[in-house]
């Protein structure tokens, strides 16, 4: 009986079809090929979903109906779904998407004058447990796939067809090192020149400090940026704010950043949540000097932005600029990121992807 039912099972595993967006293109293409596809049929296969981000296999209709039946017999096309979209008054919308299994994750669409960045998910909730950080009240519940990442760009390219997405930040719900195989995959998919061709230098990962994650990104070979979540350059306030400072200090990150960009031809974004009354005051900015200003990095300052629950305060304008003042000798470049979405919970460690409609 035992092997009977081990037999059955993994029937039943062989049975699950390969999602068509985890394949790389050369993957795709021999299977394509052994099918007997001619080549010119596999360039508008390539086109319909790296060019023209279809969402179904419906959509290709240059394709026969015959292939097309083929194609979704042999393929996943499963993707998230929109379920709720709320829109800021500054333009930016964010997107409450409904996995397949009922959970939920969030990404956000920013447009400007001069490029559009999609800020997306890649876990479902986090384990990181940052103070500040909304997606932390909910702990972590599951990795996304390779698919769910890049589905948020498909979905979000076609909200918008007149707005091309220019950056890409994985900065949205979850610890991207902590998904590292996933995440790696999906970038490597979003950059191959046969694929979605998109710019490394337009592609930002944000890590609250995963130091084994940022030394094995450093080794990989790939080509996108690092921001790192600072937000105190002492160890004790870091501790509190960040329980992942008391895995690796600011000694081992720092250590850490300087071998990343040693190996890279980025500079490194340290971002750094004010929050007033605790990380604002002159021995805060000589310790973010000391660490930060021997690094080809930049550094920017994001004002905290309410999280219902926390009882941090966030700093008026007189406030912040007194301490850009401060910052004024170091060699780092210092910007001050405006907040997007604010109003509808769309801003920095606003994110929280409610999980209680889960059905």
């Amino acid at each position: 009986m035992i092997l009977i039912n081990n037999t059955k099972r993994e029937d039943k595993l062989t049975d699950i079809k390969p999602h068509i967006l985890s394949l790389f293109p050369e993957q795709l293409e021999e299977i394509l090929l052994s099918w007997g596809e001619k080549k010119y049929r596999i360039s508008q296969i390539f086109d319909w979903i790296y060019q023209k981000y279809a969402l179904s296999f419906d959509e290709m209709t240059t394709l026969s109906k015959d292939l097309r039946q083929k194609l979704n017999d042999h393929f996943d096309f499963n993707l998230p779904e929109i379920d709720i979209v709320q829109k800021s008054a500054d333009r930016s919308e964010k997107f409450r998407l409904k996995l397949s299994d009922g959970y939920f994750i969030e990404m956000v669409f920013m447009p400007n004058e001069k490029k559009n960045t999609l800020c997306i998910s890649s876990q479902v909730g986090c384990a990181r447990n940052c103070q500040f950080c909304a997606t932390a009240k909910m702990g972590l519940i599951r990795q996304l796939t390779p698919e769910e990442i890049l589905g948020q760009v498909l979905i979000a390219q076609k909200q918008f067809p007149d707005q091309r997405i220019t950056n890409i930040v994985l900065m949205g719900m979850g610890e991207p090192l902590d998904n590292y195989d996933n995440v790696v995959h999906f970038i490597r998919l979003m950059q191959s020149e046969k694929a979605f061709s998109f710019s490394p230098r337009r592609m930002t990962l944000s890590t609250c400090g995963v130091v084994p994650g940022i030394n094995k990104l450093a080794d990989s070979g790939i080509k996108i940026k690092l921001a790192v979540s600072l937000n105190s350059a002492i160890n004790v306030k870091r501790n509190e704010l960040m329980p992942i400072n008391q895995l690796y200090s600011l000694e081992e990150l720092k250590k850490s950043v300087l071998d990343f960009r040693k190996k890279t031809t980025f500079r490194i974004t340290f971002e750094y949540i004010m929050i007033k009354n605790f990380n604002m005051s002159h021995e805060d900015v000589k310790a973010l000097i000391k660490f930060a200003g021997d690094i080809s990095c930049k550094i920017n300052l994001i004002k905290w932005n309410h999280v219902p629950g926390l009882s941090w305060l966030s700093p008026d304008e007189k406030d912040i600029a007194q301490f850009i003042e401060q910052l004024s000798c170091i060699s780092a470049a210092i910007t001050l990121r405006q907040s997007r979405g604010e109003d509808i919970a769309a801003a920095c460690g606003q994110l929280a992807g409610n999980q209680s409609q889960k059905f």
